[in-house]
């Protein structure tokens, strides 16, 4: 990549390879501009060091299934780089209880004591938002800066992979940004959002991701996730 900023010279190496002409867009030195001001002028989250932390644990070589989130939590303590994952000392916010609810529901995987979901990053599972930083207190600052292209454009570059991913579309937002995915290559799921707006009315519930997950991946790679 010609003139990398700072922003981005923090992704991992495998990921900024693969998305080195897209990376040189002008419109990424303007996004590191806004990042970079908003970290230095107010609460920002997740910390600094860990806006990539979904690719530094999960290289794009590795990348097997593919959750997408729509912002980073905005209170104190809570994001770590990694969508719907909270830090191991917080409590499970509403979205991420009906997640794991509805994991005991499909496999019968007990609610854990940590809401830290690293341990899916570590095996293959790209957790992933749509923005990937956010001003505290207020969700969605950060959209429409350019987080959105980067996201958009790591979509695409997993779409071309050789080998087929599962990708987790829970909500229309995730949906709409998935549209580009080949149907016919990779396993496409799709279910409301886990929110308790949407799960109450009957859009999440028994969606059975995990189990359909594991099954297509027993079947491609001889392996599943140990959610």
């Amino acid at each position: 990549m010609n003139r990398m900023n700072k922003l981005f010279s923090a992704l991992e190496p495998s990921w900024q390879q693969a998305l080195s002409k897209e990376l040189e867009s002008p419109k990424y030195e303007q996004l590191a501009a806004f990042v970079q001001q908003e970290y230095e002028q107010n609460s920002c989250y997740p910390p600094k060091n860990q806006i990539f932390a979904a690719f530094d644990l999960c290289l794009i070589d590795d990348v097997k299934v593919v959750i997408l989130g729509q912002d980073p939590y905005h209170g104190a303590g809570q994001a770590h780089g990694l969508c719907f994952s909270v830090n191991d000392s917080q409590a499970f916010p509403p979205s991420l209880k009906n997640i794991l609810k509805e994991l005991k529901q499909d496999l019968g995987i007990p609610i854990p004591n940590s809401g830290n979901l690293t341990r899916w990053a570590k095996q293959g599972v790209l957790l992933l938002n749509a923005t990937l930083t956010v001003r505290e207190g207020q969700a969605g600052s950060h959209q429409k800066q350019g987080w959105e292209d980067f996201t958009d454009a790591v979509i695409q570059q997993l779409n071309q992979s050789k080998h087929p991913i599962v990708f987790m579309l829970w909500g229309g937002f995730a949906q709409k940004k998935g549209k580009v995915i080949d149907q016919i290559k990779h396993l496409i799921l799709n279910a409301g959002h886990p929110s308790p707006l949407s799960a109450n009315r009957g859009f999440w519930f028994g969606n059975q991701h995990f189990s359909r997950c594991n099954l297509f991946l027993e079947e491609q790679y001889n392996r599943k996730i140990d959610w």
